[in-house]
């Protein structure tokens, strides 16, 4: 068996090691040597840990397989083995790596993400806060897995009215810090949990002082009760969207247009009989633009105290909830190189989505290091941001014994005032109507794409 060198131990340290210089506008701002550095911080001294089996003990430390995996999923080609031989000079058979894939508990990866994903952003940082209120978002988004056997046996595929899916779907959702793109929490449904489900899994993260906002699929007494009951215990609120059809009792009208109702939660099995009254603000609205037709909006909030949180704020506020949606495509379409996952079973295609949302995490960070607190974070480019991190990083990673502390520290410096080059312009109030592309029913079918640009006008009802 080869022995592994000596200096392994130190070669390490030596990369995990952490530069602080001086960022232009930011003197408390340190830079990672490389990607291994990077990591490191993000996990913030937490050490995963497995539970020990018998045999052999694995080749590959669980610290830095982890920090493989996530490497491996953000870069643009190449396969684990050579990503980790980058990273680590070591060399390991594709072989090995499912082997090992295969191997490893999910729990690894829950227990990651729950030390390590956490609030991140400063009042600083424009679009983060809304007065005291940490802004936080939820939503669910579904990942596609490949046709392989193991995947057919264990998943069904969705059924339509034009017959069975391509692809059979994993669900993820993410409790998301707006206004930085970083998420906070994330629950996967590898045995084939639902949005609903995992949604309700994840309001026990539910930071202090936030203000969550939901879109229509959480607006019903069910989740706002259980929602309710997680803000009470961390000092947060809600602002939630519902549907237009419930039933509830006005109780009182404010100068603002919103107004105190009480809802009836129902018991499950049997809707002729409440089991609790939940008193909320009801906000109607008219959303739209001159010379389109306006669209309803209904909103639910525990803000109860309408001069604290107007009802024109607190539309306006909602708009932002499509951020999430945004994330969702930085994750999909430009953090990965293709449509499907790459993993060939459940587990690993869980852990695959793992290391997705903490390689997210990570160029959140990233990025909120190159706005250097003069500009909102989101305005710095994702794509261009990741495109210079990664040979910043591989660079480092390569050389890190031919480039003394100084010339490591020129490079960064020169790389993060690339990355804070890279403003994106200021995101127009566009709307895109509603239609289906392929005729289903009597629906409208979408012939040619086009878009609205003017000013949003806001009507309470």
């Amino acid at each position: 068996m080869r022995k592994r060198p000596s200096h392994r131990a130190n070669s390490n340290s030596s990369k995990s090691r952490l530069i602080c210089s001086r960022v232009p506008a930011n003197a408390n701002a340190c830079l990672p040597t490389g990607f291994v550095a990077a990591w490191q911080a993000l996990l913030n001294g937490f050490v995963p840990s497995v539970r020990k089996r018998r045999g052999r003990p694995a080749r590959v430390p669980l610290t830095q397989l982890m920090a493989a995996l996530t490497f491996h999923f953000m870069s643009g080609a190449g396969t684990l083995a050579q990503h980790f031989f980058q990273l680590f000079q070591e060399p390991f058979a594709d072989s090995s790596w499912s082997d090992r894939r295969t191997r490893l508990p999910w729990e690894v990866f829950s227990d990651v993400m729950q030390r390590v994903l956490r609030p991140r952003s400063t009042r600083r940082q424009a679009g983060s806060f809304w007065r005291q209120w940490r802004l936080v978002a939820l939503d669910g988004t579904q990942f596609s897995l490949t046709n392989t056997p193991q995947i057919k046996k264990q998943m069904t595929k969705a059924k339509s009215r034009r017959g069975r899916a391509a692809f059979a779907k994993l669900w993820t959702v993410v409790l998301l810090e707006i206004g930085l793109h970083n998420p906070l929490a994330a629950l996967i449904g590898r045995r084939g949990q639902s949005e609903w489900e995992l949604a309700r899994g994840l309001l026990a993260r539910l930071p202090k002082q936030a203000l969550l906002l939901a879109d229509r699929l959480y607006g019903c007494a069910a989740f706002i009760a259980e929602a309710m009951a997680a803000c009470q215990r961390v000092g947060s609120h809600f602002l939630i969207r519902v549907r237009s059809n419930l039933k509830v009792q006005t109780l009182r009208r404010y100068k603002d247009g919103s107004r105190l109702i009480r809802v009836g939660l129902r018991q499950k099995g049997n809707p002729n009989r409440i089991v609790q009254w939940l008193e909320v603000r009801e906000i109607r609205a008219q959303v739209g633009r001159k010379g389109f037709r306006p669209q309803n909006l209904r909103l639910w909030t525990s803000l109860l105290d309408w001069r604290e949180a107007p009802a024109q704020e607190l539309v306006q506020l909602y708009t932002q909830r499509w951020e999430h949606e945004l994330y969702y495509r930085e994750i999909k379409r430009q953090l990965r190189t293709s449509d499907l996952l790459q993993s060939h079973t459940v587990e690993t295609a869980a852990q695959e989505i793992a290391a997705i949302i903490l390689a997210s995490a990570l160029i959140a960070t990233e990025r909120a290091r190159a706005a250097t607190g003069q500009m909102p974070v989101l305005r710095i480019s994702f794509i261009k941001v990741l495109e210079l991190l990664q040979p910043l990083w591989l660079t480092l990673e390569t050389c890190d014994d031919l480039l003394n502390e100084k010339l490591k520290n020129q490079m960064a410096k020169r790389f993060y005032k690339l990355m804070s080059q890279c403003v994106t312009q200021r995101k127009r109030p566009r709307s895109c109507p509603r239609a289906v592309r392929q005729p289903v029913t009597g629906w409208p079918r979408l012939r040619r794409n086009q878009s609205v640009e003017a000013p949003i006008e806001i009507r309470i009802a």
